[in-house]
């Protein structure tokens, strides 16, 4: 037989859970021919995979690419990890479904972290067929329970009423029926905020097996309020539930997880390998009172005295602030907001202030967490061994000065929490990294390498995989990941984009 690539000499690492083992893999077309031993004469390519592992490519279960994924450096930086598919439309804000106010309403709230796409009106198939063929890695996209809110209820903060959740289930309907994976919330973020349970159950009913991914309402020390609402909603439903970066504190988290799963709740998570996030610093900086969906009152709120008393309660946030995204004021970037204040010359509330009306609540912010150091990197280790988490880096690829997680989350599981902590033997990593997230998404094709298969696949050396970006330097690109197929197309060789454009907008 002939095939289009043979991948030899490498090591197997299934997905399954297995240990590795001495295999070639031979690709036809798109798909996975055959794992074996295999005479690679005649075949259309060689990849020589000597000394290193051949793994299923990895599924970021929680990416905002949603903009970013049509920049060739951001998927370079996403390959250079093995990542050959993003799971976007997170945390209840994308593009789509929506009319022209919609999209721009979700374009400018959340233009910190998903950027700005297109003008409106977009439906979920026009959405998928954008990122069709268009880009070098996968899409799977999330229905944004805030963007439909939006669409029929507008910012109001009111409880829906049952015409307005007809108007709601409709549209989840009919964005499942167009490929969406699932539906998705941000509970802290606007308007998701103003859902109650009985809302996102009933958008959750139609999911059908497809997991409803949350942003909890609240977490860290308040996760139990978060996760008791997931589980209500869980059983309003009967829907699969997905929480997204669920990092620690662990002994608060795990006794919750383990709650929810035995009352039977199909329960799943992602986690990223750090200790600080990357958000809109209007979330971070301003109390429930101001209307952040409607900028305008929330500008004229800002720039009155109404929160003169609300600014000196922030005094031991303002050090775990560091601006990543900036517009008209770049200068600040990657400036912690003390220090940037003080380049101002102004206390750090009014220049926050500032930032704020300056970039029309664009700004974002990297937020340090208060239990940050060895503590807290052991919740994270806790919680990444849980057989219910999968990765996600929780990337974000807009600003100047973005978190480092989006180029390095994925090659630091992999260098650091495998090859240096024991954290996951090398096949429990690429389960957790491949095979379970795709299955969460109903991606039944993917995460595997069999006969059969989509044949996405990651060549890595286990010796030096590893992150590079850090706090300061935050786009170095990870190391250790030279070549990548997408759909059995080379997308990255020798670590370079080869400019070859097989990624799908994946229906699950």
């Amino acid at each position: 037989m002939t095939f289009d690539v043979v991948i030899s000499g490498g090591r197997v690492l299934d997905g399954t859970g297995a240990p590795p083992f001495r295999a070639d893999v031979a690709i036809s077309g798109d798909r996975i021919a055959t794992v074996g031993r295999i005479d690679p004469a005649g075949a259309g390519a060689v990849i020589d995979a000597t000394g290193r592992f051949v793994a299923p490519g990895f599924v970021d279960c929680h990416a905002h690419g949603d903009a970013a994924v049509f920049d060739p450096a951001v998927q370079r930086a996403a390959l250079r990890q093995g990542v050959t598919t993003f799971v976007l439309g997170q945390d209840g804000l994308s593009f789509a479904p929506g009319s022209a106010a919609t999209v721009a309403y979700a374009s400018r709230y959340f233009a910190a972290v998903n950027g700005a796409l297109t003008d409106g009106p977009l439906s979920v198939r026009e959405l998928l067929d954008g990122y069709d063929g268009a880009v070098a890695l996968n899409t799977a996209y999330l229905l944004p329970h805030g963007t439909i809110r939006y669409d029929v209820m507008g910012p109001s903060p009111d409880r829906a009423a049952p015409a307005d959740l007809d108007a709601m289930v409709r549209r989840v309907e009919q964005g499942l029926s167009e490929g969406a994976v699932g539906l998705s919330s941000g509970l802290e973020y606007l308007p998701g905020r103003y859902a109650d349970a009985a809302e996102l159950a009933a958008l959750c009913a139609p999911l059908g097996g497809l997991p409803y991914v949350t942003h909890m309402r609240a977490y860290g020390q308040r996760a139990e309020t978060g996760m008791t609402e997931v589980m209500e909603i869980a059983e309003l439903s009967g829907a699969a539930v997905h929480v997204s970066h669920l990092h620690g504190p662990a002994d608060v988290l795990l006794p919750l997880v383990e709650q929810a799963l035995g009352k039977g709740v199909d329960l799943t998570f992602d986690t990223y390998p750090y200790l600080r996030g990357n958000t809109i610093l209007a979330m971070v900086v301003l109390p429930p009172s101001v209307p952040g969906a409607e900028p305008e009152a929330a500008m004229e709120m800002i720039g009155s005295g109404v929160l003169d008393d609300w600014w000196p309660t922030l005094d031991a946030v303002w050090p775990r602030l560091t601006v990543s995204h900036a517009p008209g004021l770049e200068w600040a970037e990657g400036l912690t907001m003390v220090a940037a204040a003080e380049r101002a010359e102004v206390p750090p509330a009014e220049f926050c202030r500032r930032l704020l009306t300056e970039t029309r609540l664009e700004a974002g912010v990297v937020t340090a967490r208060p239990d940050e150091g060895p503590q807290g990197e052991q919740s994270v280790r806790r919680m990444l061994r849980h057989p219910s988490q999968t990765g996600g880096s929780d990337g974000i690829y807009v600003g100047g000065h973005p978190h480092p997680r989006g180029h390095g989350a994925f090659a630091r599981f992999l260098g650091r929490h495998v090859r240096e902590l024991g954290d996951w033997t090398w096949e429990q990593a690429v389960t957790h990294l491949s095979a379970h997230p795709a299955r969460r998404f109903g991606l039944l094709d993917r995460g595997l390498l069999r006969q059969g298969c989509a044949a996405d696949v990651v060549v890595f050396d286990p010796a030096t995989v590893t992150d590079l970006a850090t706090y300061p330097a935050p786009r170095t690109l990870a190391e250790g990941v030279d070549d990548v197929l997408v759909s059995g197309v080379p997308v990255l060789a020798r670590g370079e984009l080869t400019g070859a454009t097989p990624g799908r907008a994946l229906r699950p």
